[in-house]
């Protein structure tokens, strides 16, 4: 296996002699066919090919199998952002009536998805700890529960996960870990590797780098054994009548997850990626290796000076020693712990709005990840939609400011930084 560098700048895309050396946007709703017999195969899943880009578009394939093979995959499929990546990931295997154990300390669109959303259509899901007792993750299971899933780096918490033991508890009740992978990149960790089953990515992030695409992507280890676990997982152990009695997992063997995913909720929803914006996204690949550890750099040097700052109160960086989360960062992001330092400014929530209001470098933006610095009071944004109890469990407080550092210059930053508090 290359290494993840060069897989960054060549996996997915293999070009023939004399073929485009760059991914082809394939801009193109459909697909001709000679006869109607060769475009009803492709609608019987009995042959590889595209007819329809709602379902596949060979643009996005390529994007999609890049990512695969950094995250040490057996298939993934691209979707149309993280949020649906999510959806997909989940709803591909915990429908009505279903269950499933999540971490609580999870990005808030996330969490209402599932708490919210995904409670209206009969799913329940029960929120734990990042941290709890092997004992607390254990009461979490029920007969009916489907999947178990968590983030590798929270957004915006930072907290770590424990994936060897959420993978444990997950592979003894005879369900997979679903990881969402965003803040780490395949860069950074590696889930697959630790015992995850599936991982899921909002692209818009460090993948793309640039705020140019939204998009989303979920990847299949292929290591989870649907059939030995068949009564959980009717959908993809029994045949599928919307497709002429199709079992999935006898059929496609690894792939039978992410085929489900595009022959059944691409095909019903719709959540398209444009191919314009998976070429993007490839773009965005290809120096990602080179910019996490640009990110990484940043963030360190931010976080051990606002550590410092006699107006900070807090600091949450799991780069840092003395942070709750370090030792299972060494463990799992040996090689650094993104680019997103969360802080709480010393007067709580009115004091975080006026650092933020006198920042000239980091921009007040609803995104992450990016190579500009950003920065976000997600009690009164992205987690607005939660209480305050809610709000305690997801690890995020009323003061907590979440800052993305860019690749701008470290000591530029920080000078900033700086100005901005000193106005308080």
């Amino acid at each position: 296996m290359s290494h993840i560098d060069t897989i960054c700048v060549q996996g997915g895309y293999h070009p023939g002699n004399g073929e485009p050396r760059q991914v082809p946007i394939i801009q193109s709703t459909t697909f001709k066919y000679d006869t109607s017999e060769d475009m009803g195969k492709l609608f019987d899943l009995e042959a590889e090919g595209y007819f329809y880009s709602r379902l596949q578009n060979p643009t996005c394939d390529h994007a999609a199998a890049k990512i695969c093979e950094m995250e040490g995959g057996a298939a993934a499929m691209l979707t149309s952002s993280g949020q649906a990546a999510n959806f997909y990931a989940v709803f591909n295997i915990a429908t009505c009536g279903d269950h499933v154990v999540a971490s609580s300390s999870i990005y808030g669109g996330t969490y209402n998805l599932f708490a919210v959303t995904m409670k209206k259509m009969g799913v329940a899901f029960t929120f734990v700890a990042p941290d709890c007792t092997d004992e607390e993750l254990e009461a979490a299971f029920r007969p009916n529960t489907k999947a178990v899933f968590g983030e590798t780096i929270a957004n915006p918490a930072l907290t770590v996960l424990d994936i060897e033991k959420f993978a444990a508890a997950a592979h003894r009740h005879g369900v997979p870990l679903i990881v969402d992978n965003t803040f780490a990149t395949p860069v950074l960790c590696r889930p697959f590797e630790w015992g995850a089953d599936i991982v899921t990515h909002s692209t818009t992030k460090y993948m793309d780098g640039h705020a140019s695409a939204i998009g989303g992507c979920i990847v299949d280890s292929g290591n989870f054994d649907w059939m030995a676990h068949a009564e959980k997982f009717p959908g993809l152990c029994t045949p599928d009548d919307s497709y002429h009695g199709i079992t999935y997992a006898e059929r496609f063997g690894k792939g039978a997850y992410i085929t489900k995913a595009t022959a059944q909720l691409m095909r019903d929803f719709g959540s398209t990626p444009s191919p314009q914006s998976a070429f993007l996204l490839n773009l965005g690949l290809e120096s990602l290796h080179v910019r996490m550890q640009r990110h990484c750099e940043n963030a360190q040097a931010v976080a051990e000076h606002l550590q410092s700052h006699e107006k900070i109160a807090w600091v949450r960086y799991s780069g840092l020693p003395g942070d709750p989360y370090h030792a299972q960062a060494v463990k799992y992001l040996p090689h650094g712990s993104c680019g997103v330092v969360s802080f709480g400014v010393k007067g709580g929530r009115a004091a975080a709005e006026t650092f933020m209001k006198h920042l000239k470098l980091g921009a007040i933006a609803t995104h992450v990840a990016d190579a500009r610095t950003c920065c976000l009071h997600p009690a009164s944004s992205t987690h607005r939609q939660m209480n305050d109890q809610e709000l305690i469990a997801a690890g995020v407080s009323a003061d907590l400011v979440r800052l993305s550092v860019g690749l701008e210059s470290k000591e530029d930053l920080i000078a900033d930084i700086d100005q901005a508090l000193a106005a308080l």
